[in-house]
């Protein structure tokens, strides 16, 4: 899951990005509406995150904008305003959930993986492919029922590529899925990502392959 984070509290913002990172969901943080309504016109998230009280305005104002630019991402409020009017009111503008501070962020996971769960007709919890089998309710990957053990940024890359299996995946769309906006990425660094996870499937003959695609990106898919 990515997710985009509006919070012009600088401790509020590390904290939470911290925790939800090492959930293996992965966040962009901007501070204030202008720069989330760039953001939104180069990156596309699982959902979208906002407080309402941000320097430069109330976050609700940018829910009509972000639909105006057809972003259909679902939004959830994460603000200090918490009277039974306040939620109303955030809900009324527009948001598809209002939780206030402070939370716990066990309830703010549970929250955003209801946002981003699509409707099951369009996605399945698990994906089997070879013998390799990712659930993507529990972010495991299983060959013959024993778990396979995966660096985050392997993992992140993997349910990437489980979402196509047999099609290309765009170098951009893995680096997407991989890194926050704000990471540095060196040149080779998904490659190496990809190299290690490669090994590891082999390892326990997952009966899959990755192939690089030359100047596009990756491919997943069974082998014979």
């Amino acid at each position: 899951m990515r997710i985009l984070l509006l919070e012009d509290e600088p401790e509020m913002a590390s904290a939470l990005k911290t925790a939800l990172e090492r959930r293996q969901v992965i966040v962009d943080h901007v501070s204030t509406l202008a720069d989330a309504e760039a953001v939104v016109e180069l990156w596309s998230y699982d959902v979208i995150v906002l407080d309402r009280r941000l320097p430069d305005g109330e976050g609700l104002s940018l829910i009509p904008k972000l639909r105006a630019l057809r972003v259909e991402a679902p939004i959830m409020m994460l603000t200090a305003l918490s009277t039974i009017n306040d939620r109303v009111t955030g809900l009324d503008g527009g948001a598809d959930d209002y939780l206030a501070k402070p939370f716990a962020v066990e309830e703010l996971m549970a929250r955003l993986r209801a946002l981003g769960r699509r409707p099951v007709t369009l996605k399945s919890d698990q994906i089997l492919v070879g013998r390799l089998t990712y659930d993507f309710r529990h972010r495991e990957a299983v060959v013959d029922d024993k778990p396979l053990d995966l660096l985050r940024r392997e993992r992140l890359a993997l349910e990437a590529l489980m979402r196509r299996p047999g099609r290309t995946v765009l170098r951009a769309t893995l680096e997407d899925s991989v890194y926050a906006m704000e990471d540095e990425i060196d040149s080779n660094a998904l490659d190496s990502h990809l190299s290690r996870l490669r090994r590891k499937l082999e390892e326990v003959a997952a009966g899959v392959e990755i192939r690089a695609i030359r100047n596009l990106g990756y491919l997943l898919r069974a082998t014979a």
